[in-house]
Parts: C-alpha cells; structure tokens; sequence
C-alpha cells in the first residue's frame, strides 16, 4: 500500500511507521480540505495495513497546528452556501478525521510544538500519546471568533479533564502551555524542545515494536466502554481477549516469559 503526499500533508512510510507531517508552515500549518480529505485517507488505509504498526503525526515549521483554514474552507464560491452547508459538509471533514483517530487500531502519536490550535488541538487530544514542547501553546478559539466549538471539542476534553476546566478552555479561551497541558493529562508528556524529537522516537519505536493486535483490541474497549454498561463491556473484553489470545504475538508473549527473556513482538 502506497501513501501519496499532497500540498499541505506530506506522507512516508518508514519500516512499520506511518509518518503524516503537515507541511504549510506559511499558515501555521491549518488544514485545508485537500489536507483533511488526505489524512482520512490514510488513517482508513492504515488501519487495515499490516506493516504499519504506529502513526506520527508531526509538523515542519515552529506550529504544528492553527485549526482549520477557515478563509480557504469558506471561500470555494462567490455564492452564499445554502442553508446547512456546514451541517453536510462537517460529516465528510473534520467530524470523520476524529473518530477515525479515536477508533484505528493502530497506535497514534502526535508531537506538538508551537500552536495547536482548534482542529490541531484535537488531533493531538484523539491521539493516543500526544508529547509536545513546554512552551508548546493549546488554545481553543472559538469563542475568540464567535462560534462555537468542532471536531469533537465538547466531547474530547470533559471526557479528559472535568467541566470545569473544559468551561475554562471553551468558554474562557484560556491557553495551556505544553508544561500544563500534561500537569492537566490532556498530553502524556511535555519535555524541553531541543528533547523533544528524542522522546519522540523512542515512544513510537516502543509501539512499533508492541503487541500491534492486542493494543488496538485494548484501544477499542477504551473507546467503546465510554458508552456501554458493564455487561456489555464484559463481552466486548471476552471477544477481544479470544482474538489476542490468537495471535503470533500472544505465543512469542508467552514463550518469552517461559524463556525468562524479552518478549519479540511481529505485530501479528
């Protein structure tokens, strides 16, 4: 399977790593559509991609992320959009790019510097390690613009860090730097700049060589128990616990504990 970069998205597979690097800096790297239908793309195909066994999402230039591109987005026509253009149109957009980050089965690691803004807050919010540079700044501006919130905001942040300082960041458009996002858990880590890309690394090679079945079974109960009882959880643990005792993975697991030796996972 191939991964085509576009203007905006530049897109390399290196060894069992799926590299997705927004690549606009002149715009503080906002997602356009051509961006955004891109990234879609690619989080679909990898997650039925055997070799890829970890996402980075990272960015060239001081930001990884000022939201969407609104001038751009709203400037396709001279003419006034109908009545509900951004109801249909946000299904097909940002409203599909969240839930596919949140639901493949693939580890995904975002590594945040400068803004993340928005749309680039939520990329790093629906990954599942984001790591980011202490000065990093993580800003919703919705309030700021006179609108209100996208791509899963209201949903993400209470689930992560109560109301009260969800109210904070969407009513009050309050600003947490890298260092506070991960004092508040929003991110899994903040470390100085010039470390950064060393921590990168070493998580997403820690991933690439993980369990690749059995972590995306565990990523899919974490999400899908938001919502269920716990019987119906149970079962969901039950069949993902049949699939990952299945696995190539599960038996080299076991033979490396009977050997008394590191685990050599394949991903399989």
């Amino acid at each position: 399977m191939t991964y085509e970069s576009v203007t905006g998205l530049r897109a390399e597979q290196q060894g069992p790593v799926l590299c997705l690097t927004f690549d606009r800096a002149d715009r503080r790297n906002a997602v356009n559509d051509t961006m955004l239908d891109a990234m879609v793309g690619h989080l679909a195909a990898a997650g039925t991609d055997e070799s890829v066994r970890v996402i980075r999402i990272d960015a060239e230039g001081p930001d990884f992320c000022a939201g969407s591109d609104l001038i751009a987005n709203n400037a396709r026509s001279d003419r006034k959009p109908r009545v509900g253009s951004t109801q249909r149109r946000l299904p097909h957009k940002a409203n599909r790019l969240i839930p596919l980050l949140l639901e493949t089965q693939v580890p995904i690691v975002a590594v945040v510097r400068g803004w993340a803004a928005g749309l680039g807050f939520h990329i790093a919010m629906a990954s599942d390690f984001c790591i980011a540079a202490e000065d990093a700044r993580f800003w919703e501006p919705f309030m700021a613009r006179g609108f209100t919130p996208d791509s899963g905001a209201a949903w993400l942040l209470p689930r992560l860090v109560g109301m009260v300082r969800t109210r904070r960041l969407l009513m009050l458009g309050e600003e947490l730097s890298g260092t506070m996002a991960a004092e508040w858990e929003i991110i899994h880590g903040a470390h100085p700049d010039a470390e950064l890309d060393a921590a990168a690394t070493e998580l997403v090679d820690r991933l690439a060589a993980a369990p690749t079945v059995a972590f995306g079974l565990t990523k899919w109960l974490l999400h899908s128990g938001n919502g269920l009882d716990l019987d119906r959880h149970l079962q969901n643990e039950a069949m993902a616990l049949e699939l990952s005792s299945r696995s190539e993975d599960f038996k080299e697991g076991l033979a490396a504990f009977r050997d008394k030796r590191d685990a050599k996972f394949q991903g399989r």
